[in-house]
């Protein structure tokens, strides 16, 4: 699956921005408090939302009047456009938050556009609900010539906090309702924390990194133990980008806790993880992470400069893009200009504060930003330089 555009009006300091055009892999750059971690909430507030209500994943985040952008009246508003594979239609998700008379969130609306066998014009809507009822198409879609002749059922939710897709989106016959379901419930939202890694856990089974990565040592026992060829090419980048490195294992200990373990070759015995280095638990969950067998549909992770030495960042750079080029699509925020050299121009979008609010630019679309590149300046130096970004103006 790949997002091609976002846009996002009142939430927090996003009060009006649109992402267009987006990679495989993108790079969101700028200062503390531009609103990078403001942009990945979004993705978050949208999988909460999912797997509670409006009202909830609001709340988790200090009510209404807490996420809508400051001196801002009306609704909350997400649009979202993707395919669920490069040959498959695009589809489009809108959501429309607001209050009702009583002051209580609720889904003002939702629709879902899909377009099929027409080749110009807008989507048609196969979704529509507001405060709790709505209609949607039923069927299998590919079976329309013209999405338009789609039969449509109306549907009543249990709560005017509900979204729709939640609901409909665990039935096969509402196809692309199913696949954008999919797509928010497989986002990755990376909230990774040095110390929970660290720690040792109950023997139990973990197939998949927690978000925290407070599960590290049960997933490296699942892959060593059923995706052992996978395991040992994470163990051998391990061994290429942390010297000394030569094997790690999760043990079982006596009183059944998981241990992680790193052996260093310069000495006899093993390290358990809380005697090892920051940077090197941190690398060893990023391969972890991107060796998985399944695939999230989305990653999104925050600064992952923090705890590296800056000549791996470039490594981990390419480690992100393979992932991507295999088919995650990958959203990275930083304000490193060593993970910034290994970026591509294409894959880059500049965050900077005009009058409070977040602006979003991608680079490429910077003349000079073009022509500094093509004659072989580095993106980092550009940031360095202070060229990316000035002051609180886009260069």
């Amino acid at each position: 699956m790949k997002i091609e555009q976002i846009k996002v009006k009142n939430y927090k300091t996003l009060q009006d921005v649109t992402i267009d055009n987006i990679p495989n892999m993108a790079v969101f750059l700028g200062q503390n408090g531009a609103g990078k971690t403001t942009l990945f909430d979004v993705f978050g507030f949208l999988h909460d939302a999912l797997q509670t209500n409006v009202k909830a994943a609001l709340a988790k985040r200090g009510q209404f009047k807490e996420v809508i952008s400051r001196g801002k009246a009306g609704s909350i508003e997400i649009m979202i456009k993707f395919r669920p594979s490069k040959d498959d239609p695009l589809i489009t998700y809108e959501l429309s938050i607001g209050l009702n008379t009583r002051g209580v969130p609720i889904v003002a609306r939702e629709v879902v556009r899909f377009r099929r066998g027409v080749a110009h014009g807008a989507p048609w809507k196969i979704l529509e609900f507001s405060n709790g009822e709505g209609v949607a198409a039923d069927g299998d879609l590919s079976s329309y010539e013209d999405v338009r002749l789609a039969e449509r059922s109306k549907q009543k939710l249990e709560s005017s906090d509900i979204l729709a897709i939640k609901g409909l989106g665990q039935f096969k016959e509402f196809g692309p309702v199913s696949k954008l379901r999919h797509l928010i419930e497989d986002w990755y939202i990376s909230a990774f924390h040095i110390e929970d890694a660290r720690n040792t856990r109950d023997a139990g089974y973990s197939e998949s990194l927690s978000t925290s990565g407070d599960n590290l040592a049960l997933v490296t026992k699942y892959m060593y133990d059923n995706h052992r060829d996978r395991f040992d090419e994470i163990l051998h980048k391990m061994e290429q980008r942390i010297p000394g490195v030569t094997k790690v294992d999760a043990t079982e200990t006596a009183d059944g806790r998981i241990v992680l373990r790193f052996k260093d070759g310069s000495f006899k015995d093993p390290f358990v993880s809380r005697f090892v280095s920051d940077g090197t638990i941190k690398m060893f969950t990023y391969l972890i992470l991107l060796g998985a067998p399944e695939q999230h549909a989305l990653l999104c992770v925050e600064e992952p400069e923090n705890q590296l030495y800056p000549q791996l960042l470039g490594e981990l750079a390419e480690e992100f893009r393979d992932y991507a080029i295999k088919g995650g699509q990958v959203f990275i925020s930083t304000h490193s200009p060593d993970f910034i050299n290994a970026v591509e121009l294409k894959e880059l979008y500049c965050l900077t504060k005009k009058d409070g609010f977040t602006q979003i630019v991608k680079a490429a679309d910077n003349a000079l930003i073009r022509s500094l590149c093509e004659g072989g300046d580095k993106l980092g130096e550009l940031w360095r330089q202070g060229i990316l970004l000035g002051g609180d103006e886009v260069v």
